[in-house]
């Protein structure tokens, strides 16, 4: 079966690098521009008179679906790991690559907010 073959470890490492590419589209300044056009962006006054935004999902088509997928990050989760797991069932050298700088990356991050909440910042 396909679960014993691939051990924990790999499913660790394929799991940290869905966590990442998730967060890195779904939430990361860095990936704005690219969920921009499946957004409209709604202005509203909070009780001290502060300007909110909020991005909703565009209504129709492709991108309101893609605004959608965009705006549920368990979504996105999915189908990042489901690109994330065929990448390496394919066995391209270069996907082994971008896997590991993914769970790397997420490693790091984690660890900088347990840091972070550990020095009071």
């Amino acid at each position: 079966m396909l679960l014993h073959e691939i051990g924990i470890a790999v499913l660790l490492i394929l799991g940290l690098a869905a966590f990442r590419l998730t967060r890195l589209i779904v939430f990361d300044k860095i990936t704005e521009p690219m969920r921009r056009p499946f957004f409209n962006e709604v202005k509203e006054k909070d009780e001290e008179g502060n300007v909110v935004v909020y991005l909703v999902p565009k209504e129709r088509g492709i991108r309101g679906w893609i605004g959608e997928l965009l705006a549920c990050y368990w979504c996105t989760g999915v189908w990042m790991s489901i690109l994330l797991f065929s990448l390496y069932m394919s066995k391209w050298p270069a996907g082994e690559f971008i896997i590991l700088i993914l769970a790397i990356a997420a490693v790091a991050s984690i660890l900088e907010v347990l840091v972070s909440k550990w020095l009071g910042d």
